[in-house]
């Protein structure tokens, strides 16, 4: 009986962390995403150099393996440079490689928005319905719209 209790508590153990490293990748491009919002690149950088580090914790789906290495390289260059405006623009890509991993596989037991700017012709992810801009900050906070919302 102690065995199967055992058993089932390394099971749980495992299966807890694979959730939350699923979740931490997502929670760790929130925070890149609420950086440039802010319009700090300091801090877009150090929270892309984490999001490097979750997605190395990040194992076990198949749908995030395939998706790691373009997602990390994206969050490198995010990383790499002070230059908010490159950021910005290197967030692009890494936005619409996390929009495809979100549809492939649950990322997140709440709902996660795809939102759109349609001056910038690109979205992010978000976990709320309220729209703040991550590619022109305060100048245009709440210019776009929910896209998608995925379960």
């Amino acid at each position: 009986m102690k065995k199967i209790f055992l058993a089932m508590a390394v099971l749980f153990q495992l299966g807890s962390a694979y959730a939350q490293n699923k979740s931490g990748l997502l929670t760790q491009y929130y925070a890149v995403k609420d950086a440039l919002v802010k319009g700090n690149s300091a801090t877009a950088s150090a929270a892309a150099t984490a999001f490097v580090k979750a997605a190395g914790e990040a194992a076990g789906d198949k749908a995030i393996e395939a998706a790691k290495a373009k997602l990390v390289a994206d969050a490198e260059q995010i990383a790499a440079t002070r230059d908010l405006a490159k950021q910005r623009e290197q967030f692009k890509q890494l936005s619409a490689d996390m929009y495809a991993l979100a549809k492939s596989t649950k990322l997140s037991d709440e709902p996660v928005y795809q939102q759109y700017c349609p001056m910038k012709k690109a979205g992010w992810l978000s976990g709320s319905k309220d729209i703040k801009n991550p590619y022109y900050g305060n100048q245009m906070l709440t210019c776009g719209k929910v896209a998608d919302t995925i379960e």
